[in-house]
Order: structure tokens, then sequence, then C-alpha cells
């Protein structure tokens, strides 16, 4: 008897609970087309930081090479022009030295463009700092021209 009554309750319970089938036909959710600027989050090595470009560096140095100076002249015109606008700098380095070697390195490099951007007017509250020392590397190669797209900073957009 307890049995039944037991079994009785569970068949209640389990039809009380069922949910309708889904539709195999179903349409998809028509979302509205609003217009959204995918690149305002996004990171200079994708070429998605709303044109800020990545700054590359000689072996074993954070000193600004000519080129990186006039990349970094274009990036401080869109921060100027982009008042509200804050970015991370990221130091990364080649493959090659050890971790910790590769991560202050990174830091260098990272602060090293920073400092360059406040001396351009940019507020330096507006801009933080990482170092990923080799961790990230953009091409695994072990060629000079692998390592040389290694040894960067680059810039992501943390705010707009």
């Amino acid at each position: 008897m307890k049995f039944r009554a037991l079994a009785l309750i569970l068949m209640v319970t389990l039809a009380a609970c069922k949910t309708a089938p889904r539709k195999a036909e179903e349409e998809p959710v028509q979302t509205t087309n609003t217009t959204v600027d995918e690149t305002t989050l996004g990171d200079s090595d994708s070429g998605k930081a709303m044109g800020l470009k990545t700054v590359h560096f000689a072996y074993d140095s954070f000193s600004l090479t000519p080129e990186a100076k006039t990349d970094l002249k274009n990036n401080g015109a869109i921060l100027k022009d982009k008042g509200d606008l804050k970015i991370q700098i990221e130091g990364h380095c080649d493959q090659r030295g050890g971790i910790q070697y590769n991560i202050a390195l990174g830091e260098k490099r990272a602060n090293a463009v920073k400092q360059s951007l406040v001396e351009m007017g940019i507020s330096q509250d507006r801009i933080s700092t990482i170092s990923y020392g080799k961790e990230r590397l953009i091409d695994s190669g072990n060629t000079e021209d692998a390592h040389a797209k290694n040894r960067r900073a680059n810039f992501s957009v943390t705010a707009k």
C-alpha cells in the first residue's frame, strides 16, 4: 500500500514539473541592428584599438627607436583626441632569456612607452602597465623576424 501511494505521489510530482516541449522549427530571435564600434575595447596587436599601434623594440632593449617614437606620436594624438579613453600598455619580450629577466624587461618597455605618452601630455591616470615577459608571443618561430615581432609594447583599450 505504501509503495502505491509513493508511486502515485512521484507520478503527480513529475507530471507537474514537466515543461512544454520546444518546437524544432523555432525561429531564431531577431535582434535590432545597432551600430556598435567593435574596435573600442580591442588591442593594437589585433589592429582593433581605435588606431593605436603596437611599438617594437630592439633586442635586449627598452629604448625607443625612431620608428617607435613616430608610432607613439601618432598614438598620443589619438589619445588626446579621445580624452576619455583609458589604456593598458602591455610589455612583451621574445622567448630568449629567463622568465624573471623578461618580466623585468617587459615592464621597462611598458614604462618607457607610458613615460613618453605622459611627456606628450597624456594623463598618467589614463594609463596602466603590465608585463607579460615571454608569455604571450605573437610568433612562436625561432627566427630573428619572429623574435622582432615579439619584442613589443601593445595597447589594450580598457575604457572609453
